[in-house]
């Protein structure tokens, strides 16, 4: 499980059919074989740390065909973060570190008040599990949606985020990861049975009397 605060950046060193390997811009210290990586959201088993720090992790042909992982050119800065510890402080919120989809830039600009806006495109499937000031991850960092369409979203990015994660090397055009709340795929997968929407594995169930109007009127959505 991870976070989506990027511990710090590293640059995409090389890649083959099963290797992937990252130079990390920071020492991660204490690194252990097999333990999980988050690379730019991904979740990543730890292979070896070269001599030069360089970090090589194996990948499956599935990850590198649904992740900008398998498209994004040598050179590029990738974030990392390592796995959540049990008793630290959740300060984004919680990821699994798998994928849902792929999204493209759209825009990097910086508005009217001097705020700077990320927009992102994004399959019109993958519009429901986005929330108006809900959580989500871009490239494994967690950020807040201000503006949910059924193509795009945006998010505002803060200094920090800005100068300590790869994000504002997203030009128009670049390949994000995007994960959204998990928490919220469990309500929407339960929500899904309660009402009947999935048909799948609901024979013989009792239709709920419970429906996206009622939590509605009770406050939860």
């Amino acid at each position: 499980m991870f976070t989506g605060l990027v511990e710090t950046t590293g640059v995409l060193a090389g890649r083959s059919s099963e290797r992937l390997r990252v130079k990390s811009a920071g020492k991660m210290e204490n690194l252990r074989y097999g333990e999980s990586i988050a690379v730019n959201g991904c979740c990543l088993t730890l292979e070896r740390e070269l001599p030069d720090g360089t970090l090589e992790f194996f990948t499956m042909a599935e990850t590198l065909s649904r992740t900008n992982l398998g498209v994004l050119p040598p050179g590029s800065r990738v974030n990392l973060e390592r796995a959540l510890q049990l008793g630290s402080r959740l300060g984004g919120h919680i990821l699994s570190g798998h994928i849902d989809v792929t999204g493209k830039v759209i825009s990097f600009r910086r508005t009217a008040d001097g705020d700077y806006e990320l927009k992102v495109g994004i399959p019109p499937a993958f519009a429901v599990e986005v929330v108006e000031k809900g959580s989500i991850a871009i490239d494994g960092v967690s950020l807040t949606v201000i503006e949910a369409e059924s193509n795009y979203f945006t998010v505002g990015l803060i200094p920090v985020t800005r100068q300590e994660t790869a994000l504002a090397d997203r030009l128009p055009g670049t390949m994000v990861n995007l994960e959204s709340d998990l928490l919220g795929k469990y309500v929407r997968r339960q929500l899904k049975f309660m009402t009947h929407d999935d048909t799948a594995g609901s024979a013989g169930s009792k239709e709920s009397e419970i429906t996206l109007e009622t939590l509605h009127e009770a406050g939860f959505l």
